[in-house]
């Protein structure tokens, strides 16, 4: 006869994975859902960003063809849903630097799924205080280097501005910028690798070649061509291509420690469910690349 617990659903973990594989404690990888959007201007909607990753990712093939192996088996845990708080976006960034210290210290390689871009600095803050040769790798179509935005020093638009004061940042994919930030990559002597008709973007070696050997990767997913990923907050015409991106991150994990990564900004009432699934295959990808 069957077990009563037979009869009910499984919890919808990231890649439809069940035990041992799901496990949190004999797990490599923690997947941290932050359904969070309180400081987004035009399209609201990235806190469903999250599940949608989630719920996409039941359709992915465990078996990856260029890496030739089940990625899924160095173990992937799907943590529950970060509450979000509605009061204050510092707060809020408070509330994912603790959750994500807690992860580190069990020696927990964590990916965030945003929600919005300003999570990101509590994954750097947690990561910061466990490793001091750390850079940071963004991949976006915005410079987010604003130092005050909409009244708050902690908007998605002001993030990499207060990552840029734990840690270094190399700028990728970037197409779009305030006169504000432009004067500050000026007089800060940065040069971010623009995704526009009159530069070409350097090869994935020039761009590794900038980190330190610890890099923590965040990932907007503005930074693809609207073409491929309509479904985000601020869509920004132009940017990379989906191997142009992987052969990026291919070539920083071959040469750096990467020690963690995030994807934010999927918006997807805003375009199709591939949208989604692109950026769970990326997850999956990654966690491929940067795990052995």
């Amino acid at each position: 006869m069957q077990n009563i617990e037979d009869l009910f659903s499984p919890p919808q973990n990231f890649a439809g994975l069940m035990s041992p594989y799901a496990d949190l404690p004999t797990a490599k990888v923690a997947i941290l859902p932050v359904p969070y959007d309180g400081t987004t201007e035009w399209h609201s909607g990235t806190r469903e960003g999250p599940q949608a990753i989630i719920d996409a990712s039941q359709y992915l093939e465990l078996y990856d063809i260029e890496l030739n192996r089940e990625i899924y088996k160095v173990g992937i845990h799907t943590l529950p849903k970060v509450q979000p708080l509605l009061n204050s976006p510092e707060e809020m960034i408070d509330r994912v630097y603790r959750v994500a210290g807690e992860l580190t210290r069990q020696a927990k390689f964590v990916v965030m799924f945003g929600g919005e871009h300003s999570l990101s600095l509590g994954m750097v803050q947690a990561l910061k205080e466990k490793i001091q040769d750390l850079s940071v790798l963004q991949l976006d179509a915005h410079a987010d280097l604003r130092d005050e935005h909409l009244g708050t020093k902690y908007s998605h638009a002001c993030v990499m501005r207060r990552i840029l004061e734990l840690c270094p940042i190399v700028q990728v994919g970037i197409r779009s910028l305030s006169w504000e930030e432009q004067r500050f990559l000026v007089q800060n002597k940065m040069h971010p690798f623009f995704a526009t008709p009159s530069s070409d973007l350097a090869s994935p070696e020039d761009i590794t070649a900038l980190l330190s050997d610890n890099v923590y990767v965040t990932i907007d997913l503005d930074v693809f061509d609207p073409s491929i990923v309509p479904a985000v907050g601020t869509p920004e015409p132009g940017g990379m291509q989906w191997h142009e991106v992987l052969n990026l991150l291919r070539t920083v994990t071959l040469h750096k420690r990467v020690i963690g990564f995030d994807l934010v900004e999927l918006c997807p009432k805003e375009g199709p469910a591939s949208c989604a699934f692109l950026a769970a295959k990326l997850a999956y990808k990654l966690i491929g690349y940067a795990i052995t």
